[in-house]
């Protein structure tokens, strides 16, 4: 139940001292100007921006029609939340084990113009607070929650619920004493659904500082059965009474007018379908002083005697309890006079509460290391709220246990190509169930921190490209040498593996480089002459053989007297196999050449074996094919051939194990990992995927045409790093100076170059055709064919959205909103170069690189500044010299374009 009026007593403007701000107090003004402060006319207390609490959200002044002189300054503006499902924030500076109570106030004002009647949800934590029904545009909503703090920090999140942007006006936290309500614990929350000062006649509520805890102690609506008694007198209270109800409240009293009547107090349950359990406080006192009279009465409690002969004590505070939360309907509590007694009953205030159990938040260590990790990087992100539950707003780049008996822990962090910058934060150390951990593709400086190899469970641990220095701490690296750890180090130029590989690189290193700068002039004549010899050889070998020698991409074939060519890999045979594959226990995949198995190589290696079936129509022509492929190209984003089988009876190959498996799985959500992937993920894997194409066009003289560009053949490492596989069907050109070849009709349908089925010719631009359906896919999360009817081809599904501009339609739901507009709609229009009618129109994989770099940065910044990225909408503010509502700039759909 919401309570119109929550602030009504704010409104009394008369001039009283400033008064020291209570320790602990957070009083947040929402939506004023950043820096802007203020004490409160009736309590003292201050006021602040809600800058410091929140990172997303829009400031707004209500109405002016709505701005009376009596309506409390702070319900004047608002911040509210038109982007993203949840929005949350953060208060700090927590006592972990402590009570706090926390109290919302909403202010419609018709601030949006759009005369609503807003509905949204508020949560404590991971705990439903409310449901807000702002059904009157003029009135003030208030809701009030107690807690025990189980971290360090508390969240308010707001949550939108379809109907209307969800907005706040004030926010406060209040320490309680933890003496107070003792039977409130950190397995439940309080949710108040009153609190009266019975006898109080006056138009204000009384809270700071009359109640050093700033409860709100409201009057009660005019009875008039009933009569109010008042005394100036000091009401005591036992010390640690568990409630310390103020003096101001006890002095006044409701009593009923007429001999032998009764109090009653009647309610309904916050939701009659669904009784909730409460617990009642009732605080008595006698105030009058009694001269050969007597005051008893018998307390009810919906028809049941709950208390009999009651006498409340002469200026002290009596509290009667539940001392268990009763589960009810409707509530009747009934005040009789008891027939000893001469005066009627009396009761000085009544508070009743609300009993929620509380959810299961994140392990606390967990939240206080990774809020340090936010704040040491500033990660923007959906990093608001409880990073792990509920599930569906798991902060992006983490993975959390669930046991269901025990908290959440983050086991897996993601923060690659993150735009990191300095050094590897300590409190990454702190998180101790963590199992995989990559900050791989940032700007990270400094050592490695001994703290990651004290980490128990560190599985994965990706440090490349970065710019570490030192040398690997030994823990580490001996958890990496016997295959506990997955260890990748490469491209950090100043990071050793061992402390004394970078002492012997430092003592070469120093005379080196004297001698270099002793004789750059000689060394630069040398290089010239080089450079020339080198130039005529070439020339010479083109007259002599027509032929430039030009082979950026090692062929890996020696000549062999046995056979026409020898392979430069490792030799298994068939008995390797077995070993390897534990006799062929575990089938991974299965395809036109035969079923792929996992195994292990004797030191650990996790590897792939694809064997050929005596039923494939595959033959040795298309295995030597991409064996001989797989020895030829060496790039990051293909997959690497270990090794090959070629006995008289069994053709196989043994390459790379892809932890993750497909990237139709993953689309597909076929995956054992919960959740869909993230739009920077998908970017990442398209940028990736589009890199590998880039050098099998570009990187290899001659040039190759894989031929079977689509999501199965898109393989995705441990920590997700995406390549290509599959090469079976790859094209040689005979020379890089050919623009097609000639060929039969291959690759998978939904894929395949339209051009290519008329005109069988092949080259660089069917690949790019392809590529771009897989980038569809990634777009939308739909299959190149989907499996419902009428839909067709992906292409043609997207193609109308995307011309009426509607890019909402298109995009995969599941991504929820969760990426930068103007990155989607690049990658798209991409897609559609990509998938044009004929080849010239298409763009090469080398400007399908740089625009998704393109597109990767965008979406990094959008991620990284104030922008907000939610819901496919970017909104940016402009600063106001007046602290007035900002300035909303929005970019939607194509405008930009």
């Amino acid at each position: 139940m919401a309570m119109i009026g929550f602030f009504l007593a704010l409104g009394l403007s008369a001039a009283v001292p400033v008064r020291g701000q209570q320790p602990g107090f957070i009083s947040i003004d929402c939506g004023i100007a950043e820096n802007f402060s203020y004490n409160n006319s009736l309590t003292g207390l201050l006021y602040v921006s809600d800058a410091q609490f929140v990172e997303t959200g829009e400031n707004h002044n209500i109405s002016n029609d709505f701005q009376t002189s009596s309506l409390p300054v702070q319900n004047w503006n608002l911040r509210s939340f038109p982007n993203g499902t949840r929005n949350c924030y953060t208060l700090k500076n927590i006592q972990k084990g402590n009570k706090y109570m926390i109290r919302a106030g909403f202010m419609y004002g018709n601030y949006d113009g759009q005369n609503r009647e807003p509905q949204f949800d508020i949560y404590a934590g991971v705990n439903h607070w409310a449901t807000m029904n702002i059904n009157n545009a003029s009135s003030i909503y208030g809701t009030e929650i107690t807690v025990v703090a189980s971290v360090n920090f508390i969240f308010v999140c707001l949550v939108d619920t379809g109907f209307g942007p969800p907005f706040i006006s004030t926010l406060e936290l209040r320490p309680l004493g933890n003496d107070l309500y003792k039977s409130l614990n950190e397995s439940s929350y309080f949710h108040n659904i009153l609190r009266y000062d019975m006898g109080s006649t006056a138009n204000r509520s009384t809270r700071y500082p009359d109640d050093v805890y700033d409860r709100m102690w409201f009057a009660t609506a005019f009875n008039p059965a009933w009569t109010s008694l008042n005394s100036s007198a000091n009401i005591n209270h036992q010390p640690n009474d568990g409630f310390e109800v103020p003096s101001m409240v006890m002095r006044t009293a409701a009593a009923p007018k007429d001999d032998g009547s009764s109090l009653q107090i009647l309610g309904a349950a916050q939701d009659e379908n669904s009784p909730s359990k409460y617990h009642i406080f009732l605080y008595f006192a006698e105030i009058e002083l009694l001269r050969n009279q007597s005051r008893i009465f018998d307390i009810y409690l919906n028809g049941n005697l709950w208390v009999d002969a009651f006498s409340p004590r002469y200026l002290e505070t009596d509290n009667i309890f539940t001392e268990e939360p009763l589960s009810f309907e409707r509530y009747n509590i009934t005040i009789s006079e008891a027939a000893e007694s001469t005066l009627p009953p009396i009761l000085n205030a009544i508070e009743i509460y609300e009993v929620k159990q509380s959810g299961m938040e994140t392990d606390g260590g967990d939240v206080d290391a990774i809020m340090e990790v936010k704040a040491s990087y500033q990660v923007k992100k959906n990093w608001m709220g409880d990073p792990c539950v509920p599930t569906n707003f798991t902060w992006h780049g983490l993975n959390c246990s669930s046991s269901g008996s025990e908290p959440p822990r983050i086991i897996s962090l993601n923060l690659a190509h993150s735009g990191l910058t300095g050094e590897i934060a300590a409190a990454l150390g702190n998180l101790e169930s963590l199992r995989n951990l990559d900050l791989s593709g940032n700007n990270l400086s400094g050592p490695v921190p001994d703290a990651l190899g004290e980490l128990p469970y560190l599985e994965f641990l990706n440090l490349s490209s970065n710019q570490l220095t030192g040398s690997i701490p030994r823990s580490l690296q001996e958890r990496s040498k016997n295959g506990s750890l997955k260890l990748s180090i490469e491209n950090n130029p100043d990071l050793c593996y061992a402390s004394d590989s970078c002492e012997r690189h430092r003592k070469i290193s120093v005379p080196i480089i004297i001698v270099l700068s002793a004789v750059p002039v000689v060394l630069l004549v040398v290089a010239i002459s080089a450079w020339m010899i080198r130039r005529k050889q070439q020339e010479l070998a083109t007259v002599s053989t027509g032929k430039p020698e030009r082979e950026l991409c090692s062929s890996g074939l020696v000549k062999d007297n046995n056979g026409p060519f020898q392979l430069e890999s490792q030799q298994f045979i068939y008995k390797d196999l077995v070993r390897i594959t534990k006799n062929f226990e575990r089938a991974i995949g299965k395809g036109g050449f035969g079923t792929v198995y996992y195994g292990e190589l004797g030191d650990g290696t996790q590897v792939a074996v694809k064997l050929r079936s005596q039923s494939s129509m595959q033959g040795t022509k298309e295995f030597l094919a991409e064996a001989q492929l797989l020895t030829r190209v060496h790039h990051r984003n293909l997959v690497s051939l270990v090794g090959y089988c070629k006995d008289e009876n069994s053709l196989a190959l043994v390459y790379e194990y892809m932890a993750q498996g497909s990237l139709q799985e993953h689309l597909a959500g076929k995956t054992s990992k919960p959740g869909a992937l993230h739009w920077i993920e998908r970017l990442r894997i398209a940028l990736e995927a589009a890199q590998g194409l880039e050098y099998l066009h570009k990187g290899c003289r001659p040039p190759i045409i894989h031929r079977d560009v689509k999501t199965t053949n898109i393989l995705l490492s441990h920590g997700r790093e995406a390549k290509i596989a599959d090469f079976g069907l790859s094209k040689v050109f005979q020379s890089d100076t050919l623009t097609h070849v000639s060929t039969a009709i291959v690759g998978t349908p939904g894929y395949v170059d339209p051009e290519y089925y008329y005109t069988y010719q092949l080259n660089e631009k069917s690949d790019v055709f392809s590529f771009g359906v897989v980038l569809l896919e990634l777009i939308t999360g739909q299959a190149a064919l989907p499996k419902i009817p009428d839909r067709g081809h992906i292409i043609q599904w997207v193609r109308p959205w995307l011309a009426r501009g509607d890019i909402g339609n298109v995009v995969d739901k599941r991504m929820e909103g969760q990426y930068d507009t103007n990155s989607v709609w690049k990658a798209a229009e991409i897609a559609m170069q990509c998938t044009l009618p004929t080849a010239i129109q298409r763009p090469t994989m080398s400007d399908v690189v740089m625009q998704l770099k393109d597109c990767l940065s965008l979406e990094l910044a959008c991620e990284r500044t104030e922008i907000l990225c939610m819901d496919g909408l970017n909104i940016s503010y402009g600063d106001s010299a007046e602290g007035d509502a900002e300035v909303m700039k929005a970019t939607l759909g194509p405008s930009a374009r």
